[in-house]
């Protein structure tokens, strides 16, 4: 297991609140030994005027899922913090209103300084929507 601090899925979903994860509906669903797993509405809060999901906020659910899967990693948490320092996002295919979005990250490499996550989405049928990479800076109080 990588994480420094044990998730559960009401301790990710509860730190979420009042937050724009909150307000897009972003709900976290899974916890493995080196993923999280969260899922994502589609729907008037995350689509673009053709009624598709919003590429935007597709970046919005990969920085969510890495951002918090660095928190769990840091070596002080409670006291050290990452802060995404870039994303990148290539979409693969729409996905329309009324479905929902599943994203999950995985570790590029968790170091002390620099992570890097892969998050891919997928739609319900299991095809990929998005593929992202994120990488953070680990901030030392």
């Amino acid at each position: 297991m990588i994480w420094k601090t044990t998730p559960t899925i009401d301790g990710l979903n509860q730190s979420g609140v009042n937050t724009a994860g909150d307000v897009l509906g972003i709900r976290f669903t899974e916890v493995g030994d080196d993923y999280l797993i969260a899922t994502m509405p589609v729907d008037k809060n995350t689509v673009q005027p053709m009624r598709m999901l919003h590429g935007g906020v597709s970046c919005v659910l990969a920085e969510t899922l890495g951002s918090v899967a660095g928190m769990l990693c840091v070596q002080n948490p409670g006291v050290d913090y990452v802060v995404g320092t870039e994303i990148n996002a290539s979409h693969l295919r729409g996905a329309p209103e009324g479905t929902v979005v599943t994203g999950k990250v995985t570790p590029v490499r968790v170091g002390r300084t620099i992570q890097v996550w892969n998050i891919d989405i997928t739609d319900e049928r299991g095809r990929l929507v998005c593929v992202s990479r994120l990488t953070c800076a680990v901030i030392k109080s």
